[in-house]
């Protein structure tokens, strides 16, 4: 027997009973999706074909790929509960899916959001993305209420739509930049668990603004766009 210095595991790590390598990694400014999908793709290259090694990812990655799923899930659900109230309150099926279309605005707003302030996708990203389901469709709600008031009274449709961006921009800015400006300290990410506050207040406040902008444009045009037999049910001269 021969003895000397060498190298070797400071510790034998067994995973269900196997012996185990844990392999860890900062990911800090990059795109964990993307670094996920780059490590297994390596993992799959030289380990793929051998039936004795086994490799998981871990971590955030893991996390967030097993919470997927339920956010998409919790996503779906809270839109559909949203456009059920909506349905009732406006005793119409089509005018809340003219209102839900402030959804996929405010989607696009948080994508935006995230790539200027380099946040990755994250599983408070996808929470944050189910609190505007309820928030941002709130303009919209003001905005075709009013419009259909001044269909009810009698007034042309383009002068109705005209007349209530009139009077509703005013509240609708002002609901949104209060909303933006009591999240911006925490968006600075500043004191203990920064890392889970951030992406969520930047996520709202990107998808906040961005939808409230396009609101005022798209919402309006949509309503004038509605099918024909819609506006024949308005009795529209």
């Amino acid at each position: 027997a021969e003895v000397g210095p060498g190298h070797g595991p400071a510790e034998i790590r067994r995973i269900d009973g196997r012996c185990g390598l844990r392999i860890r990694a900062r990911v800090d400014g990059l795109d964990l999706g993307g670094v996920a999908t780059q490590v297994q793709s390596v993992v799959d290259l030289h380990a793929g074909d051998d039936p004795e090694v086994t490799a998981e990812i871990a971590g955030q990655a893991g996390d967030l790929d097993r919470s997927l799923d339920s956010i998409v899930f919790t996503a779906g659900l809270s839109i559909f509960l949203v456009y059920v109230v909506m349905a009732a309150t406006f005793e119409s099926l089509l005018h809340p899916l003219l209102i839900l279309f402030t959804v996929p605005l405010a989607i696009a707003g948080v994508a935006l959001a995230c790539d200027i302030a380099a946040l990755p996708l994250s599983a408070m990203v996808g929470i944050g993305v189910i609190v505007l389901g309820g928030i941002v469709v709130n303009n919209a709600i003001v905005l075709v209420a009013a419009i259909n008031d001044r269909r009810a009274d009698g007034m042309p449709l383009r002068q109705a739509v005209v007349e209530a961006g009139k009077v509703r921009l005013r509240p609708i800015l002002m609901t949104t930049l209060t909303t933006v400006l009591g999240l911006v300290p925490m968006s600075l990410g500043l004191g203990d668990g920064a890392a889970l506050r951030q992406p969520l207040a930047v996520s709202i406040m990107g998808g906040l603004s961005f939808s409230t902008l396009l609101t005022l444009v798209v919402i309006p045009a949509v309503y004038i766009l509605l099918p024909g037999r819609v506006r024949a049910a308005w009795k529209d001269p």
